[in-house]
Protein backbone atom coordinates (compact mmCIF):
# COMPACT_ATOMS: atom_id res chain seq x y z
CA UNK A 1 0.00 0.00 0.00
CA UNK A 2 1.38 3.24 -1.29
CA UNK A 3 1.64 6.38 1.24
CA UNK A 4 -0.86 8.98 0.50
CA UNK A 5 0.09 13.13 0.03
CA UNK A 6 -2.88 13.24 2.68
CA UNK A 7 -0.93 11.57 5.17
CA UNK A 8 2.60 12.82 4.53
CA UNK A 9 0.62 16.36 5.09
CA UNK A 10 -0.82 15.45 7.88
CA UNK A 11 2.72 13.84 9.68
CA UNK A 12 4.59 17.21 8.81
CA UNK A 13 1.76 19.66 10.15
CA UNK A 14 2.27 17.49 13.30
CA UNK A 15 5.58 17.86 13.40
CA UNK A 16 5.96 21.59 12.37
CA UNK A 17 7.18 22.55 16.08
CA UNK A 18 10.22 20.77 15.47
CA UNK A 19 11.56 23.54 13.05
CA UNK A 20 11.69 21.83 8.80
CA UNK A 21 11.33 18.42 8.23
CA UNK A 22 11.92 16.83 4.91
CA UNK A 23 10.05 14.29 3.88
CA UNK A 24 11.85 11.56 0.74
CA UNK A 25 10.19 9.20 -1.53
CA UNK A 26 12.27 6.31 -1.28
CA UNK A 27 11.32 2.35 -1.55
CA UNK A 28 8.02 3.22 -1.40
CA UNK A 29 7.30 4.68 1.29
CA UNK A 30 9.31 8.23 2.95
CA UNK A 31 11.66 8.82 4.91
CA UNK A 32 11.82 12.03 7.72
CA UNK A 33 14.79 14.02 8.15
CA UNK A 34 16.03 17.02 10.46
CA UNK A 35 19.01 18.51 10.16
CA UNK A 36 19.91 15.93 7.79
CA UNK A 37 19.27 13.04 10.31
CA UNK A 38 16.96 10.26 8.91
CA UNK A 39 14.75 10.33 12.46
CA UNK A 40 11.44 8.29 10.74
CA UNK A 41 9.65 6.96 8.38
CA UNK A 42 6.22 5.82 7.13
CA UNK A 43 5.08 3.28 5.12
CA UNK A 44 1.31 2.57 4.57
CA UNK A 45 0.55 5.52 6.11
CA UNK A 46 2.08 4.74 9.15
CA UNK A 47 4.46 6.62 11.30
CA UNK A 48 7.45 4.93 12.55
CA UNK A 49 10.47 7.00 14.66
CA UNK A 50 14.28 6.10 15.32
CA UNK A 51 14.75 3.72 18.69
CA UNK A 52 17.44 2.35 20.38
CA UNK A 53 18.15 0.75 23.91
CA UNK A 54 17.32 4.23 25.73
CA UNK A 55 13.90 4.52 23.84
CA UNK A 56 12.41 1.70 22.90
CA UNK A 57 10.71 0.81 26.15
CA UNK A 58 8.25 3.30 25.70
CA UNK A 59 7.31 2.24 22.16
CA UNK A 60 7.25 -1.58 23.28
CA UNK A 61 4.43 -0.09 26.66
CA UNK A 62 2.53 1.46 24.13
CA UNK A 63 2.22 -2.16 22.34
CA UNK A 64 4.08 -0.94 19.49
CA UNK A 65 6.26 -3.02 17.13
CA UNK A 66 8.93 -2.28 15.08
CA UNK A 67 8.79 -1.84 11.04
CA UNK A 68 9.30 -4.71 9.32
CA UNK A 69 9.66 -4.02 5.63
CA UNK A 70 8.66 -6.99 3.64
CA UNK A 71 5.51 -8.07 5.83
CA UNK A 72 5.74 -9.63 9.76
CA UNK A 73 7.85 -12.54 8.91
CA UNK A 74 10.56 -10.44 7.67
CA UNK A 75 13.47 -8.65 9.36
CA UNK A 76 13.09 -5.93 12.03
CA UNK A 77 14.16 -2.81 11.76
CA UNK A 78 15.10 -0.32 14.29
CA UNK A 79 11.80 1.80 13.79
CA UNK A 80 8.89 1.61 15.79
CA UNK A 81 5.38 2.61 14.96
CA UNK A 82 3.81 5.71 17.12
CA UNK A 83 0.96 4.94 19.15
CA UNK A 84 -1.97 6.98 17.81
CA UNK A 85 -2.59 8.79 20.44
CA UNK A 86 0.84 10.60 20.16
CA UNK A 87 0.52 11.11 16.38
CA UNK A 88 -2.82 13.39 17.23
CA UNK A 89 -1.05 15.24 20.04
CA UNK A 90 1.68 17.53 18.95
CA UNK A 91 3.60 18.08 22.19
CA UNK A 92 3.51 14.70 22.72
CA UNK A 93 5.15 13.82 19.37
CA UNK A 94 7.25 17.04 19.23
CA UNK A 95 8.78 14.72 22.69
CA UNK A 96 8.84 11.41 21.06
CA UNK A 97 10.62 13.05 17.48
CA UNK A 98 12.96 14.86 19.22
CA UNK A 99 14.04 11.62 20.96
CA UNK A 100 13.83 9.64 17.78
CA UNK A 101 15.98 12.62 16.24
CA UNK A 102 19.03 12.03 18.69
CA UNK A 103 18.90 8.50 18.38
CA UNK A 104 19.41 9.39 14.96
CA UNK A 105 22.46 11.57 15.42
CA UNK A 106 24.15 9.47 18.20
CA UNK A 107 23.74 6.90 15.26
CA UNK A 108 25.12 9.19 12.61
CA UNK A 109 28.34 10.35 15.15
CA UNK A 110 29.23 6.73 15.88
CA UNK A 111 29.77 5.87 12.19
CA UNK A 112 31.54 8.51 11.36
CA UNK A 113 33.79 7.76 14.09
CA UNK A 114 34.21 3.89 13.03
CA UNK A 115 35.14 5.31 9.49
Amino acid sequence: MPVTQGYIDYVLDQLAALGPVDAKRMFGGVGLYSGGSFFGLIAADVLYFKVDESTRSGYESAGMGPFRPYGKDSYAMQYYEVPADVLEDPDQLQQWAEGAISVAKQKQASGKRKK
